[in-house]
């Protein structure tokens, strides 16, 4: 089997979490082509599933050393230190995924980052400027429904969640918020 190959078996045997293997899969890559990212990028997002932060960050560490303009890496990066308290890190990660390519998951994951820091009307602040520059980015609606919602406001996030209702009118989770609103 090639790279490729045994690259997407990984990234599948992931996605049905047979994490062992795929994990397995991820060194086989890191010693067939040493000087690529994916095998160390695989390995992180094993370990993101399996909730070993600092090994992820390590994996990450590596990929975004062979390959330093893949916001991706940064933005994973990001929330694996999200998750072991590193503000600062991952606020620097979402910035740099951003500034690499604009990155919607990034954006979503610097509002957690300013909510996690206290900075709650910040947060809101961000929303509200992300929505009025796209608009038809629905991830915003909701991020924003949740946010009002956890501030007690629910009438404000059920017309959020509303507007996302619009635009995606087959997702589960807003749905679901409506439901208990």
């Amino acid at each position: 089997m090639n790279y490729e190959e045994q690259l997407e078996e990984g990234l599948a045997l992931l996605r049905e979490g047979d994490y062992d293997h795929a994990l397995d899969i991820s060194r086989q890559l890191q010693k067939m082509e040493p000087q690529h990212a994916d095998g160390y990028h695989l390995e992180a997002m094993v370990f993101q599933k399996l909730n070993q932060w600092e090994k992820s960050v390590k994996g990450l560490d590596k990929a975004i050393e062979l390959e330093e303009e893949h916001s991706g890496y940064y933005n994973l990066r990001g929330f694996a230190n999200l998750q072991l308290d590193n503000l600062e890190e991952a606020k620097e990660d979402f910035e740099k995924a951003i500034d690499l390519d604009d990155s919607p998951a990034a954006h979503r994951n610097l509002v957690l980052y300013k909510i996690m820091s206290d900075k709650g009307n910040e947060a809101i602040s961000y929303l509200l400027d992300r929505i009025k520059n796209n608009p038809k980015d629905v991830e915003n609606w909701i991020l924003m429904g949740d946010l009002m919602h956890r501030a007690g406001q629910s009438a404000k996030a059920k017309t959020y969640y509303q507007q996302a209702q619009k635009m995606d009118p087959e997702n589960d989770y807003v749905k679901e918020q409506l439901a208990e609103i």
